[in-house]
């Protein structure tokens, strides 16, 4: 009986075991939270920020909760890279702004406990792109801002998600992947 039972679990994928019923991108998952998605597959899931911080601004997670990327097993790990190399190649073909800031965080600056990565497009210098219209652009004679004033411009320019533009900007970039 024993046998039968482990025999049962061999090659189950781990996604199934390991949720977290509190962690919102769990629920995204499941699909018992709403997402803007972009891109999926077996092991990994994009979606647009309901919070960007600019126009564009994407989530990559894997579709197995831990907080930490470095408990990530390899397979997840790598398959998350390769996710993340696929939607930053079709945002910025769908916005026309290569620039972008690529970031994982573990723990520290962390708002969700489960590992994502946060594709960023960088802002717009001189306010020509026409994909800049949700994000304010920078102007280049302005003196450079403090690590502390560009953290707080950014955290002051965060808006929630518009969801017109969310239905928009996912169909251009899942259209470009």
């Amino acid at each position: 009986m024993t046998s039968f039972v482990i025999k049962s679990h061999v090659d189950r994928p781990l996604s199934l075991w390991s949720r977290d019923k509190e962690c919102p991108f769990c629920r995204i998952i499941e699909r018992s939270a709403p997402s803007h998605t972009v891109y999926e597959n077996d092991m990994v899931k994009a979606f647009l920020d309901i919070m960007p911080l600019r126009r564009g601004h994407t989530l990559v997670i894997p579709k197995i909760h831990f907080s930490r990327l470095s408990d990530l097993p390899p397979e997840y790990a790598a398959a998350l890279g390769e996710a993340v190399s696929k939607v930053a190649n079709a945002l910025t073909k769908a916005l026309g702004n290569t620039a972008l800031n690529v970031v994982c965080n573990q723990e520290y600056a962390q708002a969700v406990p489960h590992v994502h990565y946060h594709i960023i497009p960088a802002p717009v210098l001189d306010g020509s792109s026409p994909s800049s219209s949700s994000s304010t652009p920078v102007k280049k004679e302005e003196a450079p801002m403090t690590i502390r004033q560009m953290h707080r411009a950014e955290f002051e320019s965060r808006n929630d998600l518009d969801e017109d533009d969310a239905l928009l900007l996912a169909n251009k970039i899942r259209t470009r992947l």
